[in-house]
């Protein structure tokens, strides 16, 4: 390729100079719009972050949430996850990957079922077509509990291990934002409700009444095996 005359030159120089200049606006740009996104973090009272607290955002939005088609498998005589959030309408199948059987019900008004006696045979998946909380319980093992919160707001998500979410684009103003929490009330019912706008940075600490569900009872031969170890 020739090089460029020194004509060119000034040319070349006035396009690199304005091709960096965007490029620069466009990452201001980007981190502009991300700072600017709601979040919101959920803590306990002592300000640790709680993990599975699901928050809810209600605001105008032209495309809802589609229902899905989710799992909550068990092993080791516990159900995974122990929080799911769903849309409405949505399907959950209970596989069990334990050597045991399991019995999976619920009856919870939003959703009463009973899943009897199974191994490998996993049930037909089960439809969520009312919002609400649905605790799971199993009726071989009592210490078992999980639950899915069915939810028709447009934004719907649970917290991993930091507590804290991104929000997706808000429209400008305040919205409706609640949050719940399995150990938040022993009726496990309650929310906590506020407002959020779609910039906020928006911390939220649970005051955690209710008591976490027993240990379980270790079998003679389970017992043995950990004294063993």
């Amino acid at each position: 390729m020739p090089e460029p005359t020194l004509q060119q030159r000034p040319f070349i120089g006035f396009i690199s100079a304005y091709a960096a200049t965007l490029f620069v606006l466009t990452i201001i740009t980007l981190l502009g719009s991300t700072a600017n996104a709601a979040q919101i973090t959920i803590s306990s009272a002592d300000g640790q972050p709680l993990e599975d607290a699901v928050v809810e955002v209600y605001y105008d939005s032209a495309a809802g949430n589609l229902p899905q088609e989710e799992n909550i498998y068990q092993r080791d005589a516990a159900f995974h996850p122990k929080v799911l959030t769903v849309p409405t309408d949505s399907y959950v199948a209970f596989p069990n990957q334990d050597t045991t059987r399991h019995h999976v019900y619920s009856f919870s008004p939003a959703k009463t079922f009973d899943l009897n006696l199974y191994l490998q045979e996993t049930p037909p998946p089960v439809k969520f077509d009312q919002p609400g909380i649905v605790v799971l319980g199993c009726n071989i093992h009592d210490h078992m509990q999980a639950f899915i919160v069915v939810s028709d707001a447009p934004f719907a998500a649970s917290t991993g291990a930091e507590g804290m979410l991104n929000l997706p684009t808000l429209p400008p103003g305040q919205h409706r934002v609640r949050v719940w929490h399995p150990l938040l009330d022993d009726s496990q019912q309650v929310w906590w409700e506020g407002m959020i706008t779609d910039t906020d940075q928006l911390d939220v600490n649970l005051e955690l009444n209710a008591l976490p569900p027993p240990a379980p009872t270790l079998s003679p031969l389970q017992q043995r095996f950990k004294d063993a170890t």
